[in-house]
């Protein structure tokens, strides 16, 4: 199946937070599309907020070498939230708020990714942690599956 020209797909998200004392799961059932571009596979759909009345564009590059990019709002908006996860790594990223930019940190202990092409279907899964200026903010773990 050629991917070079996208194909709709189905999106089922589910990311768990842990802040403290406190969880957090969110659950998201959105269409999507998957593209490929050289060597990355582009993840892109919508996440909508159906109490506040707002959707968000969500890109997920999954890349050759196994790392992920979660971009979150638009280069163009007043919010955009860039993280990059690698197995075993921190890495430096922004978050650009309204406020001003935020650097952010994620060390992810877990990162997997499978994709079958014949049916085209998947999933990412990936546990990472959050740190802004050298504090612990949160424990995540993201379970996104899709299927053509």
């Amino acid at each position: 199946m050629d991917l070079s020209q996208g194909v709709p797909i189905q999106i089922h998200l589910e990311t768990f937070v842990t802040q403290g004392e406190d969880n957090e799961t969110h659950v998201f059932d959105e269409p999507g599309t998957l593209v490929q571009m050289g060597n990355a596979l582009y993840i892109r759909y919508q996440e909508v907020d159906e109490d506040a009345g707002t959707s968000m564009p969500v890109t997920m590059k999954l890349r050759e070498d196994g790392d992920v990019q979660l971009s979150r709002g638009s280069s163009n908006g007043d919010t955009q939230l860039k993280l990059f996860f690698a197995n075993e790594k921190r890495v430096l990223t922004r978050y650009r708020t309204p406020y001003g930019i935020i650097p952010v940190e994620t060390v992810t202990p877990r990162i997997d990714v499978r994709m079958t092409t014949e049916p085209v279907a998947g999933e990412v899964y990936i546990e990472y942690q959050l740190f802004a200026n050298n504090q612990h903010l949160g424990d995540y773990r993201l379970r996104l599956q899709f299927n053509a």
